[in-house]
C-alpha cells in the first residue's frame, strides 16, 4: 500500500505546513508562550524533513515496488485488488482491536488551554527557577566548580564577579597558569561550562542554525590555532643566552616561563636563574614535558621517542582545552545581552529579603499555573480571562521584566515619583533623580544643545533651561576671546640678567628696587 503511504505522506506536510503558518501568526506575550511556540515549530519543522525523507524513497522506488502497486491496479481487476487490501485491513484490526487511529485535522491543530494537558508543560521543564524560561543564566553549580579549582583556591571570586569572568583565561582576570590548566580537573570544567553555554542556546534559540553556529566557531579555531593566534596557548620558549625572549607578560621586558614571572632589570634576571625557587620551577616544568635549557641539542638518547610522545599527547590535550575556551568565549559573545541581565537580577536579588524573594517566587509559579487551571466555556469565559489578565495598578507605578509593577518600596527608594523637566530637550520629564543625571548624555540632550550652537555639551551638567544655557555659553566665548587677545597683547620686557617678563611684572619689580 505504497500508494496510500505516499497520499499520506502528502497530507502531513500540508497539515504541518499550515500549523507552523498558524502558530506564526501569533504575538505571545509572555516569553514563557513565546518559547513554546518557538520549540513547536522546530518539532513541526524537524517532521517536515524527516516525512519529506520518507516521501523521496518512495518516489525513488529503488526495489520497483511502486512501480509494480501501480501495473497491478492498472492491468488487473480493480476490485480483486480492492478487496484484497480490505481484507488485509480487516486481519489487521481483527488482531489490534484498539489500534488508536491518528486524526491529522486535530494533531497539529493549535489547543486551548482547557483542553487538556498545559500548553507549557514542555517549556517548564527545560529550564530552572534561576533561569526564568531562558531570561537569565544558571551558573551557581559552575561557579562552585571553578572555585575548587587549583588557582583559585587561594582567591574567593563572588558570583557577581564570576559573571563577568568566566569567559576569560588569560592573566589578570583567570589566576589559572598554563600548567595547571592540564590537569582533568580543570578539562571537566571548561566541558561543563561549554556544554552549558551550548544547551541554553538550544533552549533559547530553537529556530536558529545553531549547528551551522559551531561549526563556523570550530573552523575559527582551526585557523587560530595554526597561526598560533589563541590567547595564553602560545609557544613557549626559553632563551639560551644570558637574556631571555619576550614572549607574556608586558612585553616591555624579560619573561621567564619556568617562573612566569617578568624582570624588569637583565641583571636580576641572571641573578634569579641560580636561585632554589627557579631551580625548582625548571626541574617541575621539565617533569610536565615542557622544554627546557639544553633540551633541544641534548643530543639522541634512549628516551627520545617517549619524549616525543609525550610532547604529541601534551600538545593533543593543551588542543582539546584550548577549543573548549575558545568556544565558551564566542558562545558567552553571542548572550552578551542576557548575560548583562543576569547582572543586574543577581544584583537586585541580593538587595532584597528572603520575604520578598518568596513572594516573587510565589508569584511566578502561581502565573505559571494559571492557564491549566482556566476552564474552557467558550467566548464568556474568553471575556472573562481578558478582564481577569488587566493589572491592578492604581498608584501608576513602573512595570518590572515581568510585567508587573515594581514594590512601592524601591519605588520610592530610586526617587521614581520626582519629575524633573528638561527645556533643552523639549520639556520632555525625567521620573526619578536616575534618569535625570543620565540623561544629559544621551542623544536627546546632546542634540538639543547643538540646535542652541553649543559644541562643548560637558560643561553644561546639570543645565535645563536655554536661557540659562545660552548665557553661560556667551560667557565662555567671551573668556576665550578676551584670553586669547590678552595673550597676544603682552607686553615682553627684559632685564638686565636677561631674564624675560610681563612689562606688569617688570615696573613692580624695579619700584621695589629688586632690578
Amino acid at each position: 500500500m505504497l500508494l496510500e503511504d505516499q497520499r499520506f505522506l502528502h497530507e502531513d506536510l500540508e497539515r504541518l505546513e499550515q500549523g507552523i503558518s498558524d502558530r506564526v501568526l501569533e504575538d505571545p506575550r509572555h516569553i514563557r508562550d513565546r518559547l513554546n511556540r518557538d520549540h513547536q515549530i522546530s518539532g513541526f519543522l524537524n517532521r517536515i524533513q524527516h516525512q519529506s525523507e520518507r516521501l523521496l524513497e518512495i518516489y525513488n522506488d529503488t526495489e520497483g515496488l511502486r512501480a509494480k502497486e501501480i501495473q497491478t491496479i492498472s492491468t488487473g481487476d480493480p476490485f480483486d485488488e480492492f478487496y484484497k487490501q480490505l481484507n488485509e485491513m480487516r486481519d489487521f484490526h481483527r488482531k489490534y482491536p484498539n489500534e488508536p487511529v491518528e486524526n491529522l485535522e486535530r494533531a497539529y491543530k493549535r489547543r486551548a488551554p482547557g483542553e487538556g494537558e498545559s500548553a507549557t508543560a514542555e517549556i517548564d521543564n527545560l529550564f530552572t527557577g534561576e533561569e526564568a524560561y531562558g531570561c537569565f543564566l544558571d551558573m551557581t553549580t559552575l561557579h562552585e566548580d571553578y572555585l575548587n579549582l587549583p588557582g583559585v583556591q587561594s582567591r574567593r571570586v563572588t558570583y557577581l564577579q564570576y559573571l563577568n569572568i568566566f569567559d576569560h583565561f588569560t592573566p589578570p582576570h583567570c589566576p589559572i597558569k598554563r600548567l595547571e590548566k592540564t590537569t582533568d580537573q580543570y578539562f571537566a570544567y571548561v566541558g561543563r561550562l561549554g556544554a552549558y553555554l551550548e544547551s541554553f542556546l538550544r533552549r533559547t534559540r530553537p529556530l536558529e542554525d545553531l549547528d551551522e553556529t559551531f561549526a563556523s566557531i570550530d573552523h575559527d579555531f582551526e585557523k587560530a590555532w595554526e597561526d598560533k593566534a589563541i590567547p595564553g596557548w602560545g609557544d613557549e620558549t626559553q632563551a639560551a643566552g644570558p637574556a631571555a625572549p619576550v614572549t607574556e607578560g608586558t612585553g616591555e621586558g624579560i619573561w621567564c616561563p619556568d617562573c612566569e614571572k617578568e624582570f624588569k632589570n637583565e641583571n636580576v634576571y641572571k641573578s634569579h636563574l641560580s636561585g632554589k625557587k627557579h631551580l625548582k620551577a625548571a626541574e617541575a616544568r621539565k617533569t610536565n614535558g615542557a622544554p627546557v635549557d639544553g633540551s633541544v641539542n641534548g643530543g639522541v638518547n634512549g628516551h627520545s621517542a617517549s619524549k616525543s610522545a609525550s610532547s604529541a599527547a601534551k600538545n593533543l590535550q593543551e588542543r582539546a582545552i584550548a577549543e573548549r575556551e575558545h568556544r565558551i568565549r564566542k558562545l558567552a559573545s553571542s548572550m552578551e545581552t542576557v548575560r548583562s541581565d543576569t547582572r543586574v537580577e543577581v544584583e537586585r536579588k541580593q538587595g532584597r529579603t528572603e520575604r520578598e524573594r518568596q513572594q516573587e517566587l510565589d508569584s511566578l509559579f502561581a502565573e505559571s499555573a494559571e492557564p491549566s487551571m482556566r476552564p474552557s466555556g467558550g467566548a464568556d469565559d474568553d471575556s472573562d480571562s481578558s478582564g481577569d489578565e488587566k493589572i491592578y495598578n492604581p498608584l501608576k507605578l513602573p512595570l518590572a521584566w515581568d510585567g508587573k509593577p515594581i514594590p512601592y518600596w524601591l519605588y520610592k527608594l530610586h526617587g521614581l515619583g520626582v519629575e524633573f523637566p528638561c527645556e533643552i530637550c523639549g520639556n520632555f520629564v525625567y521620573m526619578g533623580r536616575r534618569a535625570f543625571d543620565k540623561h544629559f548624555n544621551e542623544a536627546r540632550h546632546i542634540y538639543g544643545l547643538k540646535c542652541l550652537g553649543i559644541t562643548n555639551t560637558t560643561l553644561f551638567r546639570e543645565i535645563t533651561g536655554i536661557e540659562d544655557a545660552l548665557k553661560l555659553w556667551d560667557k565662555i566665548t567671551r573668556d576665550k576671546k578676551k584670553e586669547k587677545s590678552g595673550g597676544e597683547n603682552v607686553v615682553q620686557m627684559e632685564d638686565a640678567e636677561g631674564n624675560v617678563m610681563p612689562e606688569k611684572v617688570y615696573y613692580d619689580l624695579q619700584k621695589q628696587g629688586l632690578l
